[in-house]
């Protein structure tokens, strides 16, 4: 049967709309987004996905207050209307596309709601390709744009309502698309049997007053860079490459919490820059579908029709914080660069053997 997408000129392969041009079951297609007051202290990660091949659609909402991070999760079957990106009483609204986004979560029985309107600051950027291989299977072959921007509108968490004003209130989103892991875990095999590897990740969205900031950096165990971008984004839409991201983090004594990084970059011309950046508050992804071992649920996996989900996590308790060294989290950042002080996100992962931060196998830590 034909998919109602088919009446408008959007087709990019002779498929119906109905289809994804590839069979992967790990076919996704996401929005992310990151609120926060640039203290630290609450700090909202939202997003909603759609797994075609799989035929689920999800969303999660999280937010960390003080020292309690709360989540509502949702899944249902994926229907035929794409452009209505709604799930139970969650739903996004593009109201003006790459610029203004309204999305709106009403879940106050699992102590998180709220009506928020983003406006882009500057324009959004088109990151590199995004390929990881496990042997010879690609296992991630995603693109994605990503935004900074500032929020306004109303966040209740556990009952308390906070004013979110646009003067204060910043962020980043992004929108992906591709292959990545979604769903149910498929059985390793014989990629079981490999060397112990590690996972190495950086991603520094930030905004600043008169420009905007994107750091992306991964590498291999031994330290090979595998995606590297450093660009800044004026608002009349100029891009500046700003080179080689050399990377310096500093690891708070005996876990892998990142509390300061050195990122040295180099403008057109050669004129060296360093950007400067503290983690404040962060949030823990685990809760919010991102795949940590041990998690109930992760993004497209089905959970049942009409699937709706709560918890709050104490982020004092060893038993949650034990876990942040599996996977990625994020950090409010504060950050200086070329004079001018901004805020925005500080996403990272070290997992198992990272060469040059010294950390030998999963269990190593700063010392």
């Amino acid at each position: 049967m034909p998919h109602p997408l088919d009446e408008y000129p959007v087709h990019q392969a002779p498929l119906s709309m109905r289809q994804v041009v590839s069979s992967d079951r790990n076919f996704y297609d996401r929005s992310y987004f990151n609120a926060h007051d640039r203290t630290g202290d609450v700090f909202l990660i939202t997003g909603l996905g759609v797994y075609p091949n799989l035929g689920v659609t999800d969303a999660y909402a999280t937010v960390r207050k003080g020292g309690r991070q709360w989540v509502v999760r949702f899944s249902d079957a994926l229907g035929d209307d794409r452009l209505a990106q709604r799930i139970g009483p969650y739903r996004i609204e593009v109201l003006d596309p790459l610029h203004k986004v309204r999305i709106v979560c009403e879940a106050p029985e699992h102590g998180i709601a709220f009506d928020l309107t983003w406006d882009g600051s500057y324009p959004p950027v088109d990151e590199p390709r995004h390929v990881v291989m496990s042997g010879d299977r690609v296992t991630l072959d995603g693109c994605r744009f990503a935004q900074v921007g500032t929020w306004s509108g109303e966040l209740g968490v556990d009952g308390q309502d906070i004013r979110v004003d646009p003067a204060v209130w910043v962020g980043a989103r992004d929108r992906s698309w591709g292959i990545r892991p979604v769903g149910e875990p498929e059985p390793p095999g014989r990629t079981a049997d490999g060397a112990p590897g590690g996972f190495w990740w950086l991603y520094v969205p930030l905004r600043f007053e008169d420009f905007a900031l994107v750091v992306i950096a991964q590498e291999r165990a031994d330290g090979t860079r595998t995606l590297n971008e450093a660009v800044r984004v004026w608002a009349d839409g100029r891009h500046e490459q700003l080179g080689w991201p050399e990377v310096e983090i500093s690891y708070r004594s005996g876990t892998r919490h990142p509390e300061h990084a050195r990122i040295g970059l180099r403008a057109p011309g050669g004129r060296s820059l360093t950007l400067e950046v503290d983690t404040l508050g962060f949030a823990a992804l685990f809760p919010a579908g991102y795949g940590a071992a041990g998690e109930e649920w992760r993004h497209g996996q089905w959970m049942g029709a009409g699937w709706v989900d709560g918890k709050v996590y104490d982020l004092d308790d060893p038993a949650v914080t034990g876990r942040l060294g599996f996977g990625v989290v994020d950090h409010v950042g504060r950050a200086r660069f070329d004079g001018a002080e901004g805020w925005g996100l500080f996403e990272h992962a070290t997992i198992g053997r990272h060469d040059p931060s010294g950390f030998a196998d999963l269990s190593s830590v700063a010392p």
